[in-house]
């Protein structure tokens, strides 16, 4: 004996709505739209920095001067990879400082000084160069690293 089945049309788009239903649902579930993550750092993002100096005479002719860094301040993502690399351009020796994301460093007249880092805080941080403290040194020779 043979069995028939019957299958009426009000089924078979029942069929066609829970098949596509679970092909949409399937295709959403497995949509990544993620990066995969490595073992590896990201590629940090290089900025460069030189070391400037202004002069000026004074109305009774004497000449004063100024160390600074140039550009004066970066802004930087929180968490953002950075390699700053500091020239050498005026000045011999500028021994620095980063006060709060624990950098120190020498930049000399002629070279190039790199630094790396990954600011963990959102904040305002002086680079602060420990040779042009005051006007009587040519300073303050002081910029800053803003971390948003």
């Amino acid at each position: 004996m043979s069995k028939v089945l019957v299958v009426s049309k009000r089924q078979i788009q029942l069929f066609i709505i829970v098949a596509a239903l679970i092909i949409i649902t399937g295709v959403y579930l497995s949509w990544d739209q993620s990066r995969a993550v490595s073992g590896q750092a990201a590629e940090a993002r290089v900025i460069q920095l030189v070391t400037g100096e202004h002069k000026a005479l004074t109305a009774d002719g004497k000449e004063i001067e100024v160390y600074l860094w140039h550009p004066g301040t970066i802004i930087v993502n929180k968490g953002e990879s950075i390699e700053l690399q500091i020239n050498g351009v005026n000045g011999n020796s500028h021994p620095f400082v980063v006060e709060g994301l624990g950098i120190k460093g020498e930049v000399l007249k002629g070279k190039v000084t790199i630094v790396r880092f990954t600011a963990d805080k959102a904040g305002t941080y002086p680079i602060q160069c420990l040779t042009h403290t005051d006007m009587k040194h040519g300073g303050p020779m002081v910029g800053y690293i803003v971390v948003l």
